[in-house]
């Protein structure tokens, strides 16, 4: 297990959580928001995206009472990704991207309790001086859920991701520690 809070566990990704990337990856609701309803998963994309990989993310599934629900993967930014957000490279930032795979999950306060706790892990256990996310600018209901975090829209990033054929703007959205 990576963390508890309440009803919220978030524990590291499994070889066999397969299935559920795939389920929550081919399911055009969630694909609406994350990769696009153009590019649904099979397992050899679950297993190229999210496995084997060589970096420094940590992926994770995170469960509420019990049920697995959704993804959360975390990463300190990566010396490309500091220059185009224009920080410092002497900063500890990590990124955080998330989603709720179970669609009956959604707009029942979990996005928001596992977005404040995981930024409460990343400045209490890998003393981040700054928490930063890159939702599409159009995704109204995570900003809305980010700026409830302490999350602030800092700059907006143009056609930062490939999205159902089209680049679409981002915000880079920041949260600092509570001083």
């Amino acid at each position: 297990m990576i963390f508890q809070n309440e009803k919220l566990v978030v524990r590291p990704l499994r070889i066999k959580d397969q299935h559920l990337l795939f389920k929550w990856l081919s399911n055009p609701k969630v694909l609406k928001f994350y990769e696009g309803r153009d590019n649904p998963f099979d397992i050899e994309m679950v297993e190229k995206k999210f496995y084997n990989r060589n970096d420094e993310t940590t992926r994770a599934i995170f469960e509420f009472a019990g049920t697995a629900i959704g993804y959360i993967q975390f990463y300190p930014l990566t010396q490309e990704d500091t220059k185009v957000y224009g920080y410092s490279l002497t900063q500890t930032i990590f990124g955080i991207d998330q989603f709720i795979g179970e669609t009956l999950y959604w707009n029942k306060g979990i996005g928001q309790l596992l977005v404040k706790s995981i930024v409460n892990f990343l400045f209490l256990h890998k003393e981040a001086e700054l928490v930063v996310l890159d939702p599409q600018t159009q995704n109204e209901r995570a900003i809305k859920c980010y700026e409830r975090c302490g999350f602030e829209k800092v700059k907006l990033l143009p056609k930062r991701e490939l999205h159902e054929g089209e680049y679409r703007d981002c915000w880079l959205m920041e949260c600092k520690p509570k001083e």
